[in-house]
């Protein structure tokens, strides 16, 4: 074969439950002792991070909870200066998705110049990373994103609100702490919505044309574990294997997609971007209409997905399943029952098309295809 391609694996991870206790220890190893705690406003005011604060004994710690929503370029200015107010050496990232990807580029913005926007992968004359970056470590407390195994960071531009992507090995986290426990208090609707994104993750990924092996074989995995989990951990919300499965399932879908992902993500980040929407819920609200479209293009692809799920009857099946859990775990409806009207569509449609997740769909779509499925899913 003539092509070279290149394969990479993430960061080191301690996984289990009580690892959080890990991290002062881990910490000071390194000679770190000044962190700064980036989380959001929400988490900010629950007993699990003061729970997780007590565990930081012969640590300095500042905190910065300005990250809310979709996180926006501000929000990372903010965190850089609060950095540089205290000082810190290094950055803990204490959240979801939005917390963690803030995280990832505080360090960044604390030691380079401009606006986060110039780093981003497409900017015309992106700035490069030139500065070591602060030691970063990553706490998930969601399973959805996996954003604490990624080399990626979505920021919102503060005005428009379109989703802009800092890519770099840089960024990321140099140990990853994922304990299960931090979980357990997650209200069903979080974890349906952010189950719903891992197993998105995993499914596009494995869709995706581009070759690579190896995530095919994370995201097969990471559907099965996923496929049997989700279920229990929104039915039954202290069954801790459960959130252990799930928050596996999310980090392997998220190193899947270094093989990139496809059209539900495109329509997501759409979804994201013009009406605030949930990026997991997106996900569930696009997928059905999405995949359905994608089947004829590789329908061997969508029996294998249906072996992994334990879903007998190949492909159609497969699809019928997926639609069936997003039920049993209370997403229901179209994009018209979660606020989003025809009237948006023109802003909707011309975002969705530009996305750069739409390139690796099986099926090349286009921004009438984009207009078709948006309609499908109201």
């Amino acid at each position: 074969m003539s092509t070279i391609t290149r394969f990479a694996f993430p960061t080191p991870i301690h996984f289990g439950a009580g690892a959080r206790r890990l991290v002062a220890a881990h910490l000071l190893e390194q000679g770190l002792k000044r962190p700064l705690i980036v989380t959001d406003r929400a988490l900010a005011a629950l007993p699990l991070l003061a729970e997780f604060r007590s565990h930081l004994a012969g640590l300095q710690v500042a905190l910065f909870d300005g990250v809310a929503g979709n996180p926006t370029c501000a929000q990372v200015m903010e965190g850089s200066a609060a950095f540089k107010a205290h000082a810190a050496d290094c950055v803990i990232g204490f959240g979801g998705g939005a917390a963690l990807d803030v995280a990832k580029v505080v360090g960044l913005m604390a030691t380079h110049d401009g606006d986060v926007l110039q780093y981003v992968w497409d900017h015309p004359q992106v700035r490069p990373i030139v500065n070591p970056l602060p030691y970063f470590v990553a706490l998930p407390t969601t399973s959805g994103t996996g954003s604490e195994v990624g080399r990626s960071a979505v920021v919102s531009e503060n005005d428009s609100h379109v989703k802009r992507t800092v890519f770099s090995p840089q960024i990321l986290a140099r140990a990853v702490f994922a304990d299960p426990e931090l979980t357990l208090t997650l209200p069903a609707a979080i974890t349906a919505a952010t189950g719903m994104d891992a197993l998105t993750h995993n499914i596009e990924s494995y869709l995706s044309p581009a070759y690579h092996p190896l995530c095919d074989g994370i995201a097969l995995e990471g559907l099965r574990i996923g496929a049997r989990a989700l279920l229990t951990a929104v039915q039954e919300p202290g069954n801790l294997q459960a959130r252990a499965d799930m928050m596996m399932s999310s980090m392997m879908g998220a190193i899947a997609f270094q093989k990139d992902l496809g059209s539900v993500h495109a329509c997501a980040h759409a979804l994201g971007a013009a009406c605030d929407l949930h990026h997991g819920l997106a996900n569930a609200l696009m997928i059905d209409t999405v995949l359905a479209w994608n089947f004829e293009a590789v329908p061997a692809k969508f029996d294998e997905l249906a072996h992994a799920a334990g879903v007998a009857g190949g492909g159609p099946a497969f699809m019928g399943w997926l639609k069936h859990l997003k039920q049993q775990v209370g997403i229901t409806g179209g994009l018209a029952a979660h606020g989003v009207t025809e009237a948006m569509l023109p802003r909707l449609v011309p975002l969705a098309a530009a996305d750069f997740t739409g390139s690796t769909n099986p099926r090349p779509a286009v921004a009438a295809d984009y207009e078709r499925l948006f309609h499908q899913a109201m």
